[in-house]
Parts: C-alpha cells; sequence; structure tokens
C-alpha cells in the first residue's frame, strides 16, 4: 500500500519534484546501506565511488554511467537539504516562464557538460594534473546553476525578494555567484566549482542558440501547455474561450440535436474529446 501511494505521487508529480525525489531516494537508499554495510565492516567507497564522476578518464571508461549518476548524489545531509532548497526555489522560477521538458533537458545536460568541465579542467590543466588521484565530483550543483543560468538569460530582471535586503534583480544574483566560483576555484572545492561554472556555460550556450539555431528549436522548443511567448493571462484567456465555445456547441446539441452542427462546430467538438 505504501509503496503504490508513493508509486503513484510519483507518476503525478511534477517533473521538478520527480527530480528532487529521486536525489533523496539516492540519498536514503546509499545511507541506509551504508549503515548495513558497517556493521557488517564491508568498505562502501568501493560500492558508492562508481557513483562518483572520478577526474582521471580510464577510470570513467570503467564506470560510464557516473556521468549521469554524480548529478543525484550528495555527501551529507546539509549537502542535500542546500541543494534541493535551492533547486525547489529556482526550478519554480524557471517554471513560470519555460516548460517542464525544458526542465529536465537543462537538468541533466547540465550536469553532464558540468562533469566533463571538471574531467577536462583536471587532465588538461598542469596545476590541477597534480591532484587528479582520488578527485571525485558529486552533486546537483552543476544542473541547479545551470537551470539557474537559464532563467536569468531568459528573465534577467525578475525581481527576487531576499529577507532583510531590498528586491534584487535575478541577473545580478547570477553574476555574484559566477564571481563567487571563478575566485573560490584556489579554495578547497575546485573541482565543485569547475562543474558549477561548466553548468553555467553550457545554460548560456542554450539559451542563446534557442531562438536562432533551428536544430536547438526541433529538439528543444517548448511542448508545454502554454507558447513560451505566451503568459499564464493569455493561455487562461485562450482556455476560457475555447470551453465558451464548447458550451455553446453543447447547447446547440441539447436543443436540435447533433444533426444542426455546421462543420466547424463538428471539428471543435471533435478536437475537444481527443483531449
Amino acid at each position: 500500500m505504501l509503496y503504490n501511494k508513493i508509486s503513484n505521487e510519483f507518476k503525478l508529480s511534477s517533473n521538478l519534484n520527480k527530480i528532487i525525489y529521486l536525489n533523496i531516494i539516492f540519498f536514503v537508499i546509499i545511507k541506509v546501506c551504508s549503515s548495513i554495510f558497517f556493521l557488517f565492516e564491508i568498505n562502501t567507497n568501493e560500492y558508492f565511488n562508481k557513483l562518483y564522476l572520478p577526474a582521471e578518464i580510464n577510470l570513467i571508461k570503467l564506470q560510464p554511467w557516473s556521468i549521469f549518476s554524480f548529478m543525484f548524489i550528495h555527501l551529507n545531509f546539509v549537502h542535500l537539504i542546500f541543494n534541493m532548497l535551492w533547486l525547489y526555489f529556482i526550478g519554480n522560477i524557471f517554471l513560470q516562464w519555460l516548460n517542464e521538458r525544458q526542465l529536465i533537458y537543462i537538468y541533466i545536460l547540465g550536469g553532464i557538460s558540468g562533469g566533463l568541465f571538471f574531467v577536462l579542467s583536471y587532465n588538461y590543466l598542469p596545476l590541477l594534473q597534480k591532484n587528479i588521484d582520488n578527485t571525485l565530483a558529486l552533486g546537483a550543483s552543476a544542473s541547479i546553476f545551470a537551470i539557474m543560468m537559464a532563467i536569468t538569460i531568459y528573465k534577467p530582471n525578475h525581481k527576487i525578494h531576499i529577507p532583510f535586503i531590498q528586491k534584487i534583480n535575478l541577473k545580478n544574483i547570477t553574476i555574484l555567484l559566477t564571481i563567487y566560483y571563478i575566485i573560490s576555484l584556489s579554495g578547497g572545492n575546485t573541482g565543485g566549482y569547475l562543474a558549477h561554472i561548466g553548468g553555467g556555460i553550457f545554460s548560456f550556450i542554450y539559451m542563446k542558440q534557442l531562438n536562432t539555431s533551428k536544430i536547438f528549436k526541433s529538439i528543444f522548443k517548448n511542448n508545454s501547455k502554454f507558447n513560451e511567448k505566451d503568459s499564464d493571462y493569455i493561455y487562461n484567456q485562450k482556455q476560457n474561450k475555447k470551453n465558451k465555445e464548447i458550451d455553446i456547441i453543447l447547447e446547440k446539441i441539447s436543443k436540435s440535436g447533433y444533426k444542426s452542427l455546421n462543420k466547424k462546430e463538428k471539428e471543435i467538438l471533435f478536437k475537444s474529446s481527443k483531449k
């Protein structure tokens, strides 16, 4: 019963919530297994490190799935909670104007791009090559920053209310975060910040190409409830107009029968019945 309830909740939830649920599920499974392994004196690193993204290309060849799995893995509870709150906050802003399909694409491709940027940096930058051994990447931050960069490019002047601070434009927050990541590269989380920057670079290119490249349009252009140029208000207006047309047709049927409908009215009714 509990499994069915959780399964149904997952199926009916938005893509944003599904991503959050997957991150939480992975975290819980890993932590529960880690506790069990600890009791039996089993080395957890041998198993779970294969889900993290290694900086060494030769190791990636042995665990190619890690370029995908690392973006759903978190080090500890604080790491998970911080990232999921950030994802929920920025994801809801994203979905005000863009669609759930795009959210999935940017989360996954932004994470992969961040991972590749991390790997390439450690393999081709002389300074980082010295520290490549046992260097791993994990966490959803690159994917989340990609989502943040995308909505920043699309709605740069969207106002964010920060407690005790006046409203600030989204673009200013993203610029400050980018600068912070760059100046923090010399700190203790170089790999993580490189992944963030890589995710942001992908998202920047993605959003800039979206309205100019036919390839990007065909792959990523919206498949959502309303066109990107439409606001919720316009979408609701369109829906209300359609509903009124259906009501008029149904009333005509009740008074004069189906045969009284003209060709256009029959088409409208037919299309409505298919939705």
